[in-house]
């Protein structure tokens, strides 16, 4: 199932990257807390796709919706894919 997204809804909002540039961090601090974010956001995304609750996910489950998105946009697209790079 493809979900529609923003741009936003993947990565950081203007204000999470606004409060994380205002923290008291060096800069690979920031990058790794923006990683990090981001990352959350995926995995909260790739445990709904697997009905699961976030704890519960699997080694095997992320790399197999990793796989999944990518043959999605291989065949049809990056549009259709989730992940849009």
């Amino acid at each position: 199932m493809v979900i529609s997204q923003q741009p936003s809804e993947q990565f950081l909002t203007l204000e999470e990257s606004a409060k994380v540039d205002a923290a008291l961090l060096s800069s690979s601090e920031k990058f790794l807390s923006r990683l990090t974010i981001s990352s959350l956001k995926l995995l909260k995304h790739i445990a709904q796709e697997y009905n699961v609750a976030i704890e519960d996910l699997t080694t095997e489950q992320v790399i197999d919706w990793f796989e999944k998105d990518g043959k999605l946009r291989r065949e049809k697209g990056v549009e259709a894919a989730y992940l849009k790079w």
